[in-house]
């Protein structure tokens, strides 16, 4: 099934069952999709594990690779890029679709159970994943991960001789999105593949939740915030959402078709990033009473503007082959931007590390420099 195809089904089915189930609708969806995901997930643990022979035995076949020992430790990982990764998580605090499910909750002691659970539930579906895709890394016999283990040693190679285009098409081939349906073509049964990779493609299709927490803030806080509710009544709220719900599902389906990243690559360097940048913010609004609509702003605008410089500098800037990033500018000596094979490293950091600084400085500072709420508005949001 080409590409095109395939991506036109899944966001054919997401915007429609957002566009006439709404939140409830989407929140049945992603609790039955979590379910599918975490027990097909086992069986396809128990399942792929066994056809490898155990995966002691394939970790221990790894390790006695000089090629593939690596990828079982941080060797290869600098320390300011693996220092990174630890802002990533900050990002579920600011998802906007987690954000409107508990303002929907009934008790407060349901909110808690969130709080609780969705770490865990992620950290249930993740982890096997990652686990997974390290141990493709010891399978040989199926010609499509053969070709990704092929295209990744290529790219090592003669990535520095090849020009753009061509390392990203050796990229397009050796991502890794897909690996988990093909070790389920390998070692397990049509029928049983066939089933887990349904779960599987079910869990990931999580775009519903942003597609319908992108809508209810645009009726919300665009077209109800400027009196266009009151005007043409709660109807033509209702369809003015749904034909966002259309346009914001082709604008993704047409990014997914250009984009030569992976979807995970995509979402680590501007979604997670973003949302992890914001995440001052909500605190500082939950909590801070101090806090104003100017800092706010502030950390809006920074936000936004450091996801498309980001965005600007990679696409000028081609992504070099495997290997140290490429310094663009350095300052007495010091790298401060550089391009790496996967992104962008800012003084050897990924751009969520000062994304999230600066942007709680500006958050605390602006907010200093500028008028306090008014008691009122306090004691609204804060009690007396």
């Amino acid at each position: 099934m080409p590409f095109w195809f395939g991506g036109a089904i899944v966001a054919l089915v997401v915007m429609g069952y957002v566009f006439f189930g709404g939140m409830r609708g989407t929140a049945w969806v992603n609790t039955f999709q979590t379910i599918l995901f975490l027990t097909f997930g086992v069986i396809a643990i128990i399942v792929i594990g066994t056809g490898m022979g155990g995966f002691k035995s394939a970790a221990d076949a790894m390790l006695a690779s000089p090629a593939l020992a690596p990828l079982l430790t941080r060797e290869r990982i600098s320390p300011y890029y693996f220092f990174s990764y630890t802002f990533i998580p900050l990002s579920a605090i600011a998802f906007p679709h987690m954000l409107i499910f508990c303002l929907t909750a009934e008790k407060m002691k349901h909110f808690k159970k969130t709080v609780i659970f969705y770490p865990l539930s992620i950290l249930a579906i993740w982890l096997p994943c990652v686990f997974l895709g390290v141990m493709a890394n010891r399978v040989q016999d199926v010609p499509q991960i053969k070709a990704k283990q092929v295209a990744r040693a290529e790219l090592a190679t003669k990535g520095k001789t090849l020009p753009p285009e061509g390392r990203d098409e050796l990229r397009e081939k050796a991502a890794g999105d897909d690996v988990i349906m093909l070790l389920l073509q390998r070692y397990a049964p049509l029928w049983l593949a066939g089933l887990l990779g349904a779960g599987i493609m079910a869990a990931v299709m999580a775009s519903d939740s942003q597609i319908l927490a992108l809508s209810t803030m645009f009726t919300e806080d665009v077209f109800a915030y400027y009196g266009h509710k009151d005007r043409f009544g709660e109807a033509v709220q209702i369809n003015t959402g749904r034909i966002f719900i259309v346009i914001i599902a082709a604008v993704a389906y047409l990014v997914a078709l250009r984009a030569p990243e992976a979807i995970f690559e995509l979402a680590i360097q501007y979604g997670f990033s973003g949302f992890a940048a914001l995440s001052p913010l909500l605190v500082a609004a939950l909590f801070w009473k101090g806090s104003t609509k100017w800092g706010a702003l502030a950390t809006t605008l920074w936000t936004a503007a450091s996801v498309v410089a980001v965005a600007v500098f990679q696409h000028i800037v081609p992504a070099p082959a495997p290997g140290p990033a490429i310094s663009y500018w350095t300052l007495g000596g010091t790298e401060v931007l550089g391009r790496t094979p996967g992104g962008t490293a800012i003084f050897g950091f990924m751009p969520v590390v000062p994304m999230v600084i600066i942007s709680a400085l500006l958050m605390i500072v602006v907010s200093m420099m500028t008028r306090k709420p008014t008691n009122t508005t306090i004691n609204k949001y804060f009690g007396v």
